[in-house]
């Protein structure tokens, strides 16, 4: 099963016997449309999942959760942010995910929703392959601030600190699940996706912090 690297820790622990690759959901795309053998494909995003529908290589895909995108700094917060504003100021290390991951994009749509798209990304200083890289680079105080979800920031066990995003920065990110067509256990593969849409399933996302779909 591919997934996006936000959902490691809850569904390692949902369904402990099933085998994960985990990853930015823009990669795991790239390898599912190059054949890679997979049975279900869960995002951060409902972009991969629907573009993989377009190409008729995944059943339908089902929304299955939400998630926040928030602002992290490191627990010392060497650069003083306390607001979004603050990582406009020069000289602020900033860290997202890449364009292809959908941290990444929510990030970059957070900033032009704020109107701050220049200024923020004159101060990235480090672009990560998925939400778990920025999330380290931050624990690790080699940026002073990077935008994650907010189950990664709780994952992250008072490493670091969270600043929460206003309303109009749109901060929602949605997260999709699909049974991939060319897999070879279409059975334990809808069974997962039940099992995510179950009850259990979504007590144990909701626990982990993620929002109901």
């Amino acid at each position: 099963m591919f997934a996006a690297a936000s959902l490691k820790k809850v569904l390692s622990k949902l369904d402990p016997s099933a085998t994960y690759t985990f990853g930015g959901s823009g990669a795991l795309e790239t390898q599912i449309l190059q054949g890679a053998p997979v049975d279900v494909f869960a995002a951060a995003s409902p972009k991969q999942p629907a573009a993989l529908y377009a190409k008729g290589l995944v059943e339908k895909p089902v929304q299955f959760a939400t998630n926040t995108l928030v602002l992290i700094v490191p627990k010392s917060n060497p650069a003083h942010i306390g607001s979004v504003s603050d990582i406009t100021k020069p000289g602020v290390k900033l860290v997202i995910c890449n364009a292809t991951v959908p941290c990444g994009d929510y990030a970059r749509t957070a900033f032009k929703n704020l109107g701050i798209t220049l200024a923020a990304m004159k101060n990235v200083v480090s672009q990560t392959t998925d939400v778990t890289q920025t999330v380290a680079e931050v624990a690790l105080g080699q940026a002073d601030a990077g935008f994650v979800y907010i189950t990664d920031a709780k994952a992250a066990k008072g490493k670091v600190l969270v600043i929460t995003l206003p309303a109009k920065a749109k901060p929602l990110a949605k997260d999709f699940i699909a049974v991939v067509k060319a897999g070879k256990n279409q059975a334990a593969a809808n069974a997962f996706v039940q099992e995510v849409l179950s009850s259990k399933g979504q007590a144990a996302l909701q626990a982990a912090g993620f929002g109901k779909p």
